[in-house]
Parts: C-alpha cells; structure tokens; sequence
C-alpha cells in the first residue's frame, strides 16, 4: 500500500506528496496533462520537442542541468502519446533546488531562435536516424495511418512528417507552451525523505505566484470501429522479412484493460510464452517474437510482430499466429497459465514499487487517470481476471475485420 497525501494549489497544481524516511533521497516528478495526441494534426511532434525544449533554459535560469548536477541530482524525462512526464532525484537536502529549476520553466521557458533552432536539429536527427534510416524504423508509421483514420493515435510521439518539427516556429512552440504548460494541467509529486509541510510550504512559494492557465479541454475524435480487414505490403532494405499484426483494443481506464494486458501476456511476454514457444522453438518459422501493447489512454493496439527464418514465406507466418490466436478464441487456457503470469504481473508491480521514482512516476499517472489511490487497487483487478475473462476479451479482439497486417519484406527476397 502505498501511501500519500494530496493537496490543491490555489491555481490549479495538484501536488501528491509520499513519504518515505527510508531514503536519503528526494524524487521531483511533474507530469503535464499533454501527448502527441494534443497536436495540430499539421503541426505534429510539438510533444516531443518539447520534451527537449524543457531543458534548454528558462526565464530566470540559462542553463538547467548545470544547478542540479551542483545539488548532486539527476533528471530526465519520456514523452507519450497522452502525456509528458519530467523526473529527477537529488539528495533530500537540498529539494529546494528542484522546486527552483521546475517551478521556473513551469513559469516560462527562454524562447529564443537559438534554443529552438538547437534542439530543432536534435530531434530531426532523431527523426531521421530512428524512424527514416534505421532497417523497420518507418514500421509503426506505416501500422498508425493504416490502424487509425482519424485518431490522433495515427502519427507517433516523434511526430507524422519530418517537416512539422523542421518548419517550427518561435509562435508555434510558444502557443504550445502556454495552452498546455500551465499548473491546472499539471500532477507535482514529490517523493522520498520529504515531509508534508515541508513541500506544502515550497509548493506555495515556488509554484504559487504562476498563472493558472486555462484548462485544456479534449475535443479528440472518436476512431470509428473497424469494420474490415486491412493489410499493407512494403519492401526495403532490411535483413529480414517481419510480420506485424494489429487489434483494436480497449484504452487504459477501460474496466476490460487488466483482462487484455494478461491476454498478451500469455501470448508474448517472453520465453514461456505461446507464440515464442510454438512458433519459435517448435515450428522454427520466426527468429524473435512478441506480443505486446501501449497502455494508451484512448482505445489502443494489441500488436503481435516477429521476425522471420530465412526460407519461411510471410503468408506461413501469418497463417500460424492466426492459428495460436485462434486458439485463444476456443477457450484453450487453464487456471495454471493465467495463475503464472497473474505472478509475473503481481512481481513485476512489486519490483517497481522498490525504487522512489517509480512510485512518484506511478502516483502522477493514476492521478492523471483520476484517483492516485487507483494504484493501489490495481494488484487486486489483476487477481479477479478470470479464465472466462481471458476468453472473452480473445473473442472481443481477435476478429478478422479488427485487424491490421503490415508485410516487411526484405529488398530481393
């Protein structure tokens, strides 16, 4: 169980604060309530720059890593769909340091065309080493406009063109900032050896005085259900041909979530699984394959993809993960196989929950998702899946028309 207290700002901030005297460490973990799925569908990948942007300077500090590395603290941060997280960890001695360097970009970044043009160039770099150049990089791209016609989903947290992050403006990105960078769209946890009154009193000093903002308010469109099966065949230079296979499935607050992350657990999570098990080491038709999904907020992706065997056509390695998912569908599970990766899910919270930083970043993102407290009741949503659970979340996903196939065939095979 972990515990916390939760207290407002008069601006908005909502701050969650956990104790935990057993460190000497402090976590500073603000999560702003924004994701590639907020974007301009013109003007993609702000999210992520961003993510850079945040440590380029601010009002009243030049330089944003020199002070914390000063303080013996270290910081990063991850971008998402549905939201941008900031962390760092510093000795707890000196906390006041973080709520300076955080409450002063919350406050207003540098805009200069020096910054901007910086990092800029940095995350087209990125675009174009992980996503143009790198053998399967464009692979995602390609599943996301074939899955989604008019979510925001269809284009990745990099953004859906090249251009949108190269033609940015110092407008643009301020625009961003000040519709989405604002206290009433923000979580502040702070974890470790703090106590309460102690972060109400810098709370109130450091991140009061800022305007609240206006709330963002969501006007997503709804991706209509699929009603017919969709398939893409794209040939490149890569060393394999891969196969990669798509359903719609549930978002993360869907009351059916638990039942399908346990799902692709028994299918792909690792060497016991079904799909490693059979398709690997018995049939021999793929060299690696997984089964996996994003947790997105919004109605997401169940994925299966691998890479196949030299020899083995794409037809027969889809002909087989149709035949294991099948199976599914027909009720083929015993308590046993769902009781062991029930376990492996059960260890897997236990082990997250060991450092401070996960707890902090876990607090900020059920808190997103409405109630901090929901991260204590989630152990128990997993034990209460059941084998029928299983079996009707496999019949839900795994129908024809729910699917999306993309063929990676290798240059001259």
């Amino acid at each position: 169980m972990i515990q916390f207290e939760r207290f407002l700002l008069a601006n908005g901030l909502r701050v969650l604060v956990h104790e935990d005297a057993s460190t000497p460490m402090a976590v500073v973990n603000v999560l702003y309530d924004v994701g590639a799925r907020d974007e301009n569908p013109d003007r993609t990948g702000f999210a992520h720059l961003f993510e850079h942007l945040m440590f380029g300077g601010s009002v009243n500090i030049p330089e944003y890593d020199a002070p914390l590395q000063r303080a013996g603290g270290e910081n990063n941060a991850y971008t998402t769909n549905d939201l941008t997280n900031y962390y760092m960890q510093l000795p707890a001695e000196n906390l006041e340091t973080a709520f300076w360097l955080e409450s002063d970009r919350m406050l207003s970044l540098a805009f200069t065309p020096e910054s901007l043009d910086i990092q800029r160039k940095v995350v087209s770099e990125e675009f174009k080493e992980h996503y143009l150049n790198k053998p399967y990089g464009d692979a995602w791209m390609k599943i996301r406009e074939m899955a989604y016609k008019v979510h925001p989903y269809r284009w990745q947290t990099i953004g859906k063109e090249l251009s949108h992050i190269e033609e940015a403006t110092l407008k643009d990105v301020r625009h961003f900032f000040f519709a989405h960078y604002r206290p009433v769209n923000a979580i502040l946890v702070v974890a470790g050896n703090v106590k309460v009154d102690e972060v109400k009193s810098l709370a109130e000093k450091w991140f009061g005085p800022i305007e609240p903002g206006e709330p963002y308010r969501r006007n997503i469109p709804v991706e209509p259900a699929q009603t017919q099966a969709r398939k893409e065949v794209v040939e490149a230079k890569v060393p394999l041909d891969a196969l990669y296979k798509t359903w719609h499935v549930v978002g993360r607050t869907d009351h059916r979530y638990h039942a399908m992350d346990l799902l692709t657990e028994i299918l792909g999570g690792g060497g016991s699984s079904r799909l490693f098990q059979s398709l690997v080491k018995e049939q021999k038709l793929f060299s690696n394959i997984e089964c996996y999904h994003y947790g997105t907020m919004d109605p997401g992706l169940l994925a299966i993809e691998g890479k196949l065997v030299k020899g083995v056509s794409l037809e027969a390695a889809e002909a087989a993960v149709d035949r294991e998912v099948e199976k599914m569908k027909e009720g083929l599970i015993d308590t046993r196989e769902l009781d062991k990766v029930k376990n492996k899910t059960e260890s897997m919270i236990a082990f997250e929950d060991m450092s401070i930083m996960n707890r902090a970043a876990s607090l900020a993102f059920y808190e997103l998702m409405g109630d901090a407290t929901l991260m204590n009741k989630e152990l128990g949503k997993y034990q209460s899946v059941s084998t029928q659970d299983i079996l009707e979340e496999a019949r839900s996903i795994f129908r024809p028309e729910n699917s999306d196939t993309l063929y990676y065939k290798a240059a001259g095979n």
